[in-house]
């Protein structure tokens, strides 16, 4: 089986990448339709910019969690247990009312993906690769080679690459402050992220990787201190022309001043 193709979906204010290594049968497309349709119904439960999402009317109407979507319930117990779990270096409470956005588009993408399970199971395609706003989850069938290979933009040098990875079966997310400004908060402050600051995490599942991207990324190059709890394959942080990089638990390399500034 060579080749591929990929579709482009707008969902969650930003766009989904949809890349199938295989043929474009009515079945993929099916798969297709399905990933996209979960991670639009996710949107229309999540989204904080829609006044008819359960997440709005649980800020706005006084709703409890058992009277919205049960995905609002698994999803704040995530968060609840990642605010523990990260030092509240992440905490979707930090505004006074429960905003998930920075959990809940790893979460819904992973989700999402699964549409693909029975396609890699039996070999009908070779790999999936769903995009969503930079963000990855990468998928490869057993019994396919392919490898994914995904650069890591440089955060201030325009067509550079700060680093590469491969991945056959696992996810790649970035956060930081390079993309839109100052968006990043630190939620034990509230204060904005100066910046320029970049996080990039490898890890088994999106949901893990995005959401501890943005820890690290509020954390800093000089703290590591969430890293031994941080279920993490790799990831690299870069800030000011350093970089600190690591492989699970274990730092690999140690600040390097980059040539360039």
């Amino acid at each position: 089986m060579t080749g591929g193709f990929t579709v482009v979906e707008p969902v969650m204010g930003t766009v989904a990448s949809i890349t199938v290594i295989g043929e474009r049968t009515a079945r993929v497309e099916r798969a297709i339709a399905a990933c996209v349709a979960r991670l639009r119904d996710d949107e229309r439960v999540f989204s904080t910019y829609r006044d008819d999402s359960d997440i709005s009317r649980l800020r706005d109407d006084g709703l409890e969690l058992g009277d919205v979507d049960p995905r609002v319930a698994e999803v704040a117990a995530d968060c609840r247990d990642l605010r523990e779990r990260s030092g509240g270096r992440f905490d979707a409470h930090w505004r006074g009312w429960f905003d998930p956005t920075g959990y809940v588009k790893g979460w819904s993408t992973d989700a999402a993906t699964r549409a693909f399970d029975e396609l890699l199971a039996d070999g009908a395609i070779e790999a999936v690769g769903v995009n969503v706003g930079g963000d990855m989850r990468l998928r490869t069938a057993a019994t396919s080679e392919h490898v994914w290979r995904i650069g890591i933009a440089h955060p201030t040098h325009e067509g550079e690459l700060l680093a590469t990875v491969e991945v056959v079966d696992g996810a790649v997310a970035t956060s930081g402050t390079s993309e839109r400004g100052a968006h990043l908060v630190d939620p034990r402050t509230g204060v904005h992220l100066a910046g320029p600051v970049s996080a990039t995490i490898v890890a088994d599942d999106l949901t893990t990787a995005d959401a501890w991207a943005t820890v690290a990324a509020i954390a800093g190059i000089d703290d590591l201190d969430w890293l031994p709890v941080a279920p993490v394959a790799s990831g690299i942080v870069w800030e000011h022309g350093r970089t600190r990089r690591f492989a699970g638990r274990v730092e690999v390399s140690a600040f390097h001043d980059a040539l360039v500034g």
